[in-house]
């Protein structure tokens, strides 16, 4: 007789995202996010805009933020910066996904915000260390709800935008990324065995800038939806 597992203490629970017009939950396994995907925002980061591989680094789970959410300004920083995103959920998993089966393991999208401290990733880039103390601390991963690609298909353009305070902030369109969907689950499940429940962030356009206590901060993707967070 299989008996229930016995834990040292009650587990944490699971990191969901809600899915629109359902009242089923989006179980979030891995946050995965892509560096540099726009042109003009690698530009405005002082690097070379030219197809590079992409490469990736990874949010926790239980550091996302609903929409409509608050957004605590962290410890031991004072240079937060927002960067608006498209999410793809997945509800496939799998190695090395063939770029035309990529899109058949896709759940969903989302609007998300990678919250980043820019100063200490800063340091650590001038260190050459690991970047996860600008980018993996708590509520860095604001996230509305996921939208079913059954319903709106597979974006490949409309607008990148986000406001701060009713004043915009960045502006861009998803034709503009420079690695797109399919290529980024694919090369990315060539680096690690993709789960269900994982959550890929496509990367962010120009105009990333710091937020402050009090702003507001109210972004989407066309075709997709809204996000709006609170910095408290």
């Amino acid at each position: 007789m299989n008996r229930a597992p016995r834990y040292a203490f009650p587990p944490q629970p699971q990191p969901t995202v809600p899915i629109r017009g359902d009242d089923e939950l989006f179980p979030v396994h891995r946050i995965y996010c892509v560096g540099r995907n726009y042109a003009d925002h690698a530009i405005e980061m002082g690097h070379d805009p030219d197809r590079e591989p992409p490469f990736f680094f990874l949010k926790n789970p239980d550091s996302l933020v609903p929409d409509g959410g608050e957004f605590p300004y962290p410890d031991a920083s004072r240079d937060v910066h927002h960067e608006l995103e498209m999410v793809v959920g997945l509800a496939e998993g799998g190695k090395d996904i063939p770029l035309d089966r990529a899109l058949d393991h896709v759940f969903g999208y989302a609007v998300g915000l990678d919250m980043t401290r820019r100063d200490l990733q800063g340091e650590a880039k001038k260190l050459g260390r690991p970047w996860e103390v600008g980018k993996a601390f708590e509520h860095s991963a604001p996230c509305s709800a996921l939208v079913p690609a059954r319903e709106i298909g597979h974006p490949a353009k409309g607008r990148v935008w986000l406001e701060v305070n009713g004043k915009p902030r960045q502006n861009g369109d998803l034709s503009q990324l420079i690695w797109k969907v399919p290529e980024v689950i694919s090369y990315l499940s060539g680096l690690f065995t993709l789960r269900p429940g994982d959550l890929i962030y496509t990367g962010t356009p120009a105009g990333v800038g710091a937020v402050v206590r009090g702003d507001r901060l109210h972004g989407g993707v066309d075709g997709v939806g809204e996000l709006k967070v609170t910095v408290v």
